[in-house]
């Protein structure tokens, strides 16, 4: 079972990706579990809120992985949650740090700060997207783990992602 992450700053598009390329090749996404979490709230998120997200965000991908047809597609990984929590609350618990070098991705897709911002409630940083970005990159080359950054429009995007994945599907045949 081959795994790509799309990762990046908010609202860059990355569920819009997941979904087409899971279309695409005829498999399953996963979504991003603190979506639904968060808009549950009825207060701040604290750093043992994103704690819980990152356990149901793993949770949920074991579960939709084994529907998977060849390739699975996640919405988001743990460096969304150690980059967030590290930014917002100057501290990722270590547990997370530690899953977060565990990850199997194949692939990592950086998504680019050059669509427009669309403003949702759940979304925090409208000004910051290029320092996210930037701070996603530098953490994904210490990782060591191959991405590949998606630029451009929609079209354009899906036609790079489509293009990579390709490529990583006959390396593993």
């Amino acid at each position: 079972m081959l795994k790509v992450a799309i990762t990046g700053p908010e609202s860059t598009g990355k569920s819009t990706l997941s979904q087409q390329l899971a279309a695409h090749y005829n498999t399953v996404w996963v979504p991003e579990y603190a979506r639904t979490y968060i808009e549950t709230l009825d207060r701040a998120y604290t750093l043992q809120d994103l704690e819980q997200i990152a356990k149901g965000q793993l949770a949920l991908e074991a579960r939709i992985q084994e529907e998977a047809n060849r390739i699975l597609f996640a919405d988001t990984d743990l460096l969304v949650i150690k980059i967030w929590s590290e930014h917002a609350f100057g501290k990722c618990p270590d547990w997370v740090l530690q899953k977060l070098k565990q990850q199997d991705y194949n692939l990592y897709l950086l998504m680019g700060v050059d669509l427009p911002w669309e403003p949702d409630p759940q979304r925090e940083h409208p000004h910051l997207r290029q320092y996210f970005y930037d701070w996603y990159k530098r953490e994904l080359e210490a990782l060591q783990v191959p991405y590949l950054e998606i630029s451009g429009q929609h079209e354009t995007r899906l036609e790079k992602a489509i293009g990579r994945v390709d490529e990583l599907l006959r390396q593993h045949t």
